[in-house]
């Protein structure tokens, strides 16, 4: 190994290498391309940072001048991405290595800037990587070899297509070095594509995952989900701990949570902003916050050397989800806890995704609120300031202390002083915890009964089972099936209560209210079917509508006396014939009798001149009183300019000099000035007088009333 690196490792505490690191550093695959598979956790940074060594470095123990990268590493999310960057600035310090990072979210410019500077390794994500390569500030030229972190993960985020841009860019000699936890079809294709007869290197065969992880499968109410987390943080009060939900607003919700119950929270999720989420972790790792809200986005690249417990607020979707999450804790031979919150409704789920993944889990209960002040006391009797010496000053106030309140007073208060900083535990609803469903064993050696009422009478094995434990004094181990036919049931008794059963039935096999039962030779036949009212019966095959209707005649449907009848030809222009005009009433028809509260109209016939409304000073009432509207003397209506206003009248409009009226600053004021003894001129504007369109004739037997050049219309009011 190179020194200035052994020298590195010797620095950070590196005894030994593990499994990954060993197997990748093999002097036979110095110059090979792998294709690695490893669990999160096995140190696989530090791993392919030794790999590549040689190749960037060759004889020599430190870098020349940073000019074009030697090497590119590429992984899917920021946070993997600048955990890698960390990783090997330390390892390669000592060499005098130049790392730089192209992160999406991180200004491009300075990293444009950084890039022109010159570097030795570029760290980055798939999407700034080919930004930078496609505006010409990242030149892959000199590239020697090529890694790519997490592979499987890079696949499934839909970075494919920038994979293969950035493997056809790089230099066909290269190294290429694949890190994947599973090889699936599409990592070996895309292998076999950019990698010259790589060397598959496994370091999980025949090894269990995460053996220094602790699983638990808490089972919780469905309402007391979000107690238990509390609870669960409080009870271990790790110094770091991750609590993974599946979406971005429960993510929300227990950020707001945790911190209103005093704990030092901070979130992570995609919605966050890259400097968001790096203060986040960087919080983490001060200390200034414990807990840490996120979505799967955190569960690959977050290496925290506190992290001692994972809860997963919400199951994880999948096997990988699950491994990735509680890889977070347990790194590098450190213990740690994976909770995983389960509701009484997701219990089956979570057995079958532990089932998948291939972890045994301890199945218990969130710890109430005795189990954790009483952890809480244990903590504070084990605390490291008791060992500490006291001061002359401690001494002193100690003694005044134990003078003024007493021994017994000083240590309850220093108790609540200890609480007074915790949140308070979550009182829960009791659920018995228990072990995962196993598949049931065999019943054993087991005789069959018959009892006279089936599927006719309405039976059903939910009240027939209380009925054979009740008469039979039987357990309910006791027995198996219970098979309910059209007429009878049969139930599965075990053999060694057979006689008993049929001894307390009697002579007449009286079970109760006409229930009788009797013991048969054997099993009954067709047991092992399905229930009669869960099998489908058989239906014969439906023809789509469509289908040929065969020698079957077409009903007709009936037709009228009328369909018999010619129609009348259609016009050669293609036009609807004309409809019969009406009929006119004639003379002979009996006349309409008059409404007896109505008054009978005796001038209907007599011509109906447009009269006015108006009393003797011109304003309109709304009455009929035979008087024209208007004051001065009926001189006709005029503007102040002694334009026309397009009203009746003829005659040009002054101002209101002693001529015809107006309003104030000569406008017209709006009343008409009609002319004594003269019928008014008809005016479109006037409502008060029933109208017809123009050139109508009559309507309703009423005379059309025409006057001026204004277009004449209907009153709204109608006739008076």
């Amino acid at each position: 190994m190179i020194t200035t690196l052994s020298d590195a490792l010797a620095e950070r505490g590196y005894d030994q290498l593990t499994d990954v690191q060993e197997a990748v550093t093999a002097p036979e695959l110095t110059e090979a391309d792998l294709l690695v598979s490893a669990q999160t956790g096995s140190g696989k940074t530090v791993g392919f940072g030794l790999a590549i060594a040689p190749t960037l470095l060759g004889d020599d123990a430190r870098f020349g001048p940073p000019a074009a990268p030697l090497a590119l590493v590429v992984a899917p999310t920021r946070e993997l991405a600048m955990q890698v960057q960390r990783e090997l600035e330390w390892l390669y310090g000592k060499a005098g290595g130049r790392i730089v990072s192209c992160i999406g979210g991180m200004d491009a410019r300075q990293e444009r800037r950084a890039l022109e500077r010159g570097a030795h390794v570029v760290v980055g994500t798939p999407g700034r990587l080919r930004d930078h390569i496609t505006r010409g500030a990242l030149d892959l030229a000199d590239i020697r070899a090529v890694v790519l972190d997490e592979a499987d993960e890079m696949l499934d985020l839909g970075f494919r297509e920038d994979l293969e841009f950035m493997l056809g860019e790089a230099p066909e000699d290269r190294r290429t070095l694949m890190f994947s936890a599973t090889v699936s079809p599409l990592i070996a294709k895309l292998a076999q594509q950019f990698q010259r007869e790589a060397v598959r290197v496994s370091t999980i065969s025949g090894k269990t995952q995460h053996a220094d992880i602790a699983y638990q499968a808490v089972q919780v109410a469905q309402r007391d989900a979000e107690h238990a987390i509390i609870n669960l943080l409080r009870f271990h009060d790790a110094p770091n701990a991750i609590v993974f939900a599946n979406t971005r607003a429960t993510v929300a919700r227990l950020t707001a949570r945790l911190a209103n119950r005093g704990l030092s929270v901070v979130s992570l999720s995609g919605e966050l902003s890259q400097d968001e989420r790096s203060h986040a972790l960087q919080a983490l790792r001060d200390g200034r916050a414990k807990v840490c809200v996120a979505t799967d986005v955190a569960a690959r690249g977050i290496d925290l050397p506190n992290l001692e417990l994972v809860i997963h607020a919400d199951l994880p979707q999948n096997t990988e989800a699950l491994l990735h999450r509680s890889g977070r804790t347990g790194r590098a031979g450190r213990k740690g806890i994976s909770a995983l919150i389960v509701p009484d409704k997701l219990s089956k789920k979570a057995e079958r995704l532990l089932k998948w993944a291939k972890i045994e889990a301890e199945w218990t209960h969130a710890p109430g609120p005795d189990e954790i002040l009483a952890r809480d006391e244990a903590r504070l009797l084990s605390d490291p300031v008791w060992e500490t010496a006291a001061t002359d000053q401690d001494s002193a106030f100690a003694a005044k202390l134990l003078a003024e309140y007493g021994a017994e007073k000083v240590a309850a208060a220093c108790l609540r002083f200890f609480r007074a900083g915790l949140s308070a535990p979550e009182e829960l609803n009791v659920v018995e915890a228990r072990a995962p469903r196993e598949d049931r064993a065999a019943f054993g050696p087991s005789a069959w009964f018959s009892l006279s009422i089936g599927q006719d009478k309405g039976a059903e094995a939910r009240w027939l089972l209380p009925l054979l434990l009740r008469v039979g004094n039987l357990d309910k181990a006791q027995i198996g099936r219970i098979r309910v036919q059209g007429t009878e049931t049969f139930v599965e008794l075990a053999e060694a209560v057979a006689e008993d059963f049929l001894g307390r039935l009697g002579p007449d096999g009286l079970l109760e209210n006409d229930v009788f039962g009797r013991r048969l030779d054997g099993e009954p036949a067709g047991i092992n079917q399905p229930p009669a009212h869960r099998q489908r019966p058989s239906q014969p095959h439906r023809k789509s509508p469509g289908s040929d209707r065969g020698d079957k005649p077409r009903r007709e449907k009936p037709r009228g006396e009328d369909r018999d009848k010619p129609r009348a030809p259609r016009p050669d222009n293609g036009e609807k014939p004309a409809k019969a005009p009406w009929k006119a009433r004639s003379d002979d028809a009996p006349a309409k009798a008059p409404r007896p509260d109505r008054p009978e109209r005796k001038d209907f016939d007599k011509p109906r001149g447009p009269k006015a409304f108006g009393k003797s000073d011109g304003k309109p009432t709304g009455k009929r009183e035979g008087k024209p509207y208007g004051k001065n003397d009926g001189k006709p209506f005029a503007k102040s300019d002694g334009k026309p206003s397009g009203k009746p009248g003829g005659k040009p409009f002054a101002k209101s000099d002693g001529k015809p009226f107006a309003g104030k600053g000569g406008k017209p004021g709006g009343k008409p000035a009609g002319n004594a003894g003269k019928p008014k001129p008809a005016n479109a504007k006037d409502t008060s007088v029933r109208m017809d369109r123009p050139g109508g004739g009559k309507t309703k037997g009423k005379p059309v009333n025409r006057g001026g050049d204004s277009p004449l219309r209907r009153s709204p009011k109608g006739n008076r």
